[in-house]
């Protein structure tokens, strides 16, 4: 897998896959923990959801800035590992309150900030060597796949700590029980008889009989299981950081070239001024009564632009101006892709039938996953050209794990129940499944001198995502919406087939194989020598822009049908593919 690379690439790829282990541990739960905790709306789980995932790109670029500065990339990388374990110790801290809850979340954010557009600056410079560089993409595609090894195993690991805590309490799963919990305490529940119900369901140790207690008692053993599980996730970043600590000499320690061309340095004024476009911009969305906290997040990004701009020569600026294009792009894509922690996990939970049948389920159990997985790879290992040997052992591969999956089929139940949060294992495991694949036909594009451009490839991508979101348009049509709910539990008419998710998450992963690890290649590729950690961060700052803009989804999930939210995303994304297609010369002739 890694033949032809830099040893370096293997630090990286295992590094990274520890952090993104933890870091997606926290996204698949966080928006559930927040409403079940605290027992905040939709709306404002959103918005706590969309500043920390802003706030975790958009540091990056204060990384880059560090790095650039200091020219010490590895010591900024190291630093971050350490803040952002600590940030995870405390979320994993029971009983703690909203606003030290956002603290920690700000914490886990700065250390975020100074690893990740810092790593991936790095990853880039071992390309810059001639030997290495037309491995470039290919090479951002193998980063990518380590990121989503890990972002695979992250939600069984928070689904499993929070089960085994409600187990060990004699309580079983509910994902519709927190927030009925809350409403029964405040004395605002109308159907206390369908409570009841579910209550006697989810008790291990018989029928409640006080139901205000069971309550309380549900709600703090639901929030202490995801405490938990936040402590699973310090534990990938302890992992993360114990590899890099040993291994990190394997990247290199480089000194970022200066241009040849004489610089003004970074005058007072320019900062004055990118600061006074990030304040104009925040104000007019504050003044025409528009989230002031999508006016700071497009300011802060003007503001970059003015600055950015403002210290590249003349020689820079062409290159520098295509990134920003690109980076104007993404912003729409990563609005829309990144409701998979919000309002698609919101639609997993409430939309999607809570039990399924055996052949289902092995996509909903860890073992039984990795059993399937097992025997397509042996069947594909099996039949691939190649040696002996490696075919002898697709072939036991094939059998063993075949037969254990045959044994977990028949051992299912004729209905299983499965969580939200495994949903969110779809996107990495597709992205594991696909990488190669992708890959392969790329490589097999370019010996025919057929392959597209990387600014082609993210205009393409952008196409699909749309494709993405339409299969959940038409999946959506006929269920009750939240606003139409009026606080009664969603009728089992409107839960739907999980495949409507499974087969959307397959087609955005497709997208974002032709986007994201592309996107990175390019901004390496195309970014001035002396703005390397800078211009990552400007691309994870537009990613946090679109983050940003997640709170769109929430803000409408309780105010438009369901099938309409998901039309938004589908216009943004062929907006971009359109935007993207109409500069694609330019773009391209920057990449010769």
């Amino acid at each position: 897998m890694f033949k032809s690379h830099p040893k370096g690439l293997i630090v990286a790829f295992f590094a990274n896959m520890g952090e993104r282990f933890g870091f997606y541990t926290m996204m698949a739960i966080l928006v559930l923990f927040l409403q079940a905790k605290y027992d905040v709306s939709a709306q404002t789980a959103g918005s706590i959801y969309s500043w920390f995932y802003f706030a975790i790109y958009a540091l990056a670029l204060l990384g880059g800035i560090i790095a650039d500065a200091t020219k010490k990339y590895k010591t900024v990388i190291m630093s971050g590992i350490i803040i952002m374990f600590l940030g995870y110790i405390m979320m994993a801290i029971p009983g703690m309150g909203l606003t030290p809850t956002i603290i920690f979340l700000f914490t886990i954010s700065l250390g975020n900030g100074l690893f990740k557009g810092n790593l991936q600056a790095v990853v880039g410079q071992m390309y810059d060597d001639p030997k290495y560089e037309k491995l470039r993409d290919k090479a951002y595609l193998l980063f990518y796949m380590g990121i989503n090894i890990g972002a695979f195993f992250a939600p069984f690991a928070a689904n499993s700590a929070r089960n085994w805590w409600l187990k060990t309490n004699g309580l079983n799963h509910d994902g519709s029980l927190p927030a009925l919990c809350h409403q029964l305490l405040k004395g605002t529940l109308k159907d206390t008889e369908a409570f009841q119900q579910l209550a006697d369901n989810a008790s291990t140790t018989g029928p409640v009989t006080d139901l205000a207690a069971f309550a309380q008692n549900y709600i703090d053993v639901f929030a202490r299981g995801y405490n938990y599980a936040f402590a699973v996730a310090a534990g990938a970043m302890l992992i993360s950081l114990v590899v890099y600590i040993f291994f990190n000499k394997l990247l290199p320690t480089k000194q970022v070239v200066k241009s040849e061309n004489k610089t003004e340095g970074i005058k007072p004024m320019k900062i004055v001024v990118s600061l006074g476009v990030m304040a104009v911009v925040t104000a007019l969305f504050f003044v025409f009564n528009i989230d002031t906290g999508i006016g700071f997040a497009v300011g802060l990004f003007a503001g970059f632009i003015a600055w950015i701009l403002g210290i590249s020569n003349r020689e820079e600026r062409p290159r520098i101006i295509a990134l920003l294009l690109v980076f104007g792009v993404v912003i729409f894509f990563w609005m829309s892709f990144h409701q998979n922690g919000l309002t698609m996990t919101f639609f997993a939970r409430d939309y999607t039938v809570k039990a399924v049948g055996a052949f289902n389920y092995l996509f909903f159990d860890m073992w039984n996953i990795l059993a399937f997985i097992g025997t397509v790879a042996g069947l594909v290992l099996l039949v691939k050209k190649g040696e002996l040997k490696t075919r002898v052992i697709g072939g036991i591969m094939f059998v063993v794990a075949g037969t254990i999956t045959y044994l977990f089929y028949h051992q299912a139940e004729a209905s299983n129940d499965i969580q939200p949060e495994v949903f969110q294992s779809f996107n990495p495991l597709f992205i594991v499944a696909l990488t190669f694949l992708v890959s392969g036909i790329f490589t097999w594009l370019a010996d025919r001198g057929k392959e597209p451009s990387t600014p082609r490839k993210i205009g393409i991508g952008m196409i699909i995502a749309a494709v993405g979101f339409l299969i959940m348009v038409i999946g959506s049509f006929d269920i009750v919406s939240p606003f139409e709910l009026n606080g009664n539990p969603v009728p089992d008419s409107s839960r739907v087939s999980t495949y409507w998710l499974m087969n959307s998450y397959l087609v955005l992963t497709i997208a974002e194989l032709f986007l994201s690890p592309m996107g990175l290649s390019f901004v390496s590729k195309v970014s001035p020598a002396r703005f390397q950690g800078l211009m990552q961060g400007g691309w994870l700052l537009a990613t946090a822009v679109g983050n940003k803009l997640l709170g769109i989804g929430s803000y409408f999930w309780e105010k438009i049908e369901i099938w309409q939210l998901w039309a938004i995303f589908v216009v943004c994304c062929l907006i971009s593919a359109a935007f993207i297609f109409a500069i694609m010369k330019r773009l391209e002739r920057l990449t010769k």
